[in-house]
C-alpha cells in the first residue's frame, strides 16, 4: 500500500510533547529517589483515588491512543498493527513518565496511572478502529483531496493547532508568538556562572521606560495579520478557486469564537467579549480583505507573502507591552487554574509562529510548489 502523508502524524508528536509536559511540569527539584535509581522502575499502588485524577488520565491519553492509531493506518500500516503499535507506544511513554516522576518531589506517580493511560490509549485506539471500519477515514482522505493538495498534512496540522493557541492569553488579539520575555530568561539562566553573564545581561536587559500600548492603527493590523496568516497558510496547499474563499470565512469565524471563548474561560461568561476592542472589527475586515486579494496568487507565491505577514506580526507582538489584563489573565494560567491545559496552549501560542515559519521556507524552496 502506498504511504501517504497525514496531518495526524505530526498531530500525535504533538500531543505526545504535550504529554511530557503536563507530565513533569514543574521540571524542578530532580533528585534520586529515596531508594535508589532501581526502585524507580517498580511504581507504587495509590494510596488515595481522586475521581478528577482517575477521569483526568484515562481521557489524557485517549486523543493520543486514537491519533496514533489514525497516523499508523494512514501511512499504510494495517488496521491489527497500527492498534497495537498505538497501544503500546502510549502505554510504554505513559511508564517512562512514570518513572520519571519518581524523581520529582512535586509529582506523585503510580501505578493506577500507568494503567488509566494505557485504557484511555486503548478506548482511543478502539475509537479509530471504529472510525477506520465505518469508512470515516476514508471519507475524510476523499474530501482531503478534493479540497487540498498531496502534501498538505504540515499545514493542516498548523491550521488545527493554531486556535488552541489563540487560548493561550495573547497581548493583542491574535497575536500569537510573544515568548520574547520567556527567551530571556531562558537564556540568562543558561549563562549564569559563566564569564558572558554580566554582558548578556546588560544585552538583553528590557527597556528602562515603560512601553506605549499600540496605537490603534498598529493593534489593527496585528489582528489584520493574526487572520491574515492562516489564511495564507492553507491557500500554500489549495488550488485558487472558491474552496480558498471558504477557507478564509472558516478562519475568521474560528478566530472570534477561539477568542471569544478564551475570553469566557478567563474572565467569566459575562465578559466573553472584552477581546474584542475599537481596533478588532477593522483588524479583522482587513484580514479578510486581504485575504481576498491574494486569491489568485499560486501557491509558491502565497509562501512568500505569508512569511511576510508572518514575520510582521511577530514583531509587532514582540513590542507589544504586557497590558494590566494580559498580566491577571497570564496569572491566572500560571497559578494553575488551567493547569491541565496550560502545556498544550501555553508552548502552541509560544512557538506556532516559529513553527509555521520554517514550514514555510520549506514551501519556498520547492521547486514544484506553483
Amino acid at each position: 500500500m502506498t504511504r501517504a502523508h497525514s496531518s495526524a502524524t505530526w498531530l500525535v508528536l504533538a500531543f505526545a510533547l504535550v504529554v511530557v509536559y503536563a507530565s513533569l511540569f514543574p521540571f524542578a527539584g530532580w533528585r534520586v529517589p529515596p531508594g535508589g535509581v532501581a526502585t524507580s522502575l517498580w511504581l507504587p499502588w495509590p494510596a488515595w483515588f481522586p475521581r478528577f485524577d482517575i477521569v483526568s488520565n484515562l481521557l489524557g491519553y485517549l486523543p493520543l491512543g486514537l491519533l496514533a492509531y489514525v497516523a499508523a493506518v494512514r501511512s499504510g500500516w494495517r488496521a491489527g498493527a497500527a492498534f497495537a503499535t498505538a497501544v503500546a507506544a502510549s502505554a510504554l511513554l505513559s511508564y517512562t513518565l512514570e518513572v520519571l516522576q519518581q524523581f520529582l518531589p512535586a509529582r506523585v506517580p503510580s501505578l493506577l496511572d500507568l494503567a488509566l493511560n494505557a485504557a484511555g490509549a486503548t478506548l482511543g485506539a478502539l475509537a479509530g478502529a471504529a472510525l477506520h471500519a465505518i469508512g470515516a477515514l476514508e471519507r475524510w482522505q476523499s474530501w482531503r483531496d478534493r479540497w487540498f493538495v498531496r502534501e498538505s498534512a504540515g499545514a493542516i496540522a498548523l491550521l488545527l493547532l493554531w486556535p488552541l493557541g489563540l487560548l493561550f492569553p495573547t497581548p493583542v488579539p491574535l497575536g500569537v508568538g510573544q515568548v520574547w520575555d520567556e527567551a530571556r530568561g531562558w537564556a540568562l539562566a543558561a549563562l549564569a556562572g559563566t564569564p558572558w553573564f554580566e554582558p548578556a545581561q546588560a544585552f538583553l536587559a528590557p527597556p528602562s521606560a515603560p512601553v506605549p500600548r499600540p496605537s490603534l492603527i498598529v493593534e489593527a493590523v496585528a489582528v489584520a495579520l493574526g487572520l491574515l496568516v492562516p489564511c495564507l497558510i492553507a491557500y500554500t496547499v489549495t488550488h485558487p478557486g472558491v474552496r480558498r474563499l471558504v477557507l478564509a470565512a472558516g478562519a475568521a469565524a474560528v478566530a472570534v469564537g477561539t477568542m471569544t471563548l478564551a475570553s469566557a474561560m478567563n474572565y467569566g461568561p459575562d465578559n466573553a467579549l472584552a477581546w474584542w476592542t475599537p481596533a478588532v472589527g477593522p483588524g479583522l475586515v482587513g484580514g479578510l480583505a486581504a485575504a481576498v486579494l491574494c486569491l489568485p496568487l499560486g501557491r509558491r507565491h502565497v509562501a512568500g507573502v505569508a512569511l511576510v505577514a508572518l514575520t510582521a506580526l511577530v514583531a509587532i507582538v514582540a513590542m507589544a507591552p504586557t497590558d494590566a489584563y494580559y498580566a491577571l489573565n497570564l496569572q491566572g494560567w500560571q497559578q494553575g487554574r488551567f493547569i491541565r491545559f496550560h502545556g498544550l496552549a501555553q508552548w502552541v501560542g509560544w512557538f506556532w509562529p516559529y513553527v509555521a515559519m520554517g514550514w514555510l521556507l520549506s514551501r519556498l524552496g520547492r521547486a514544484g510548489a506553483a
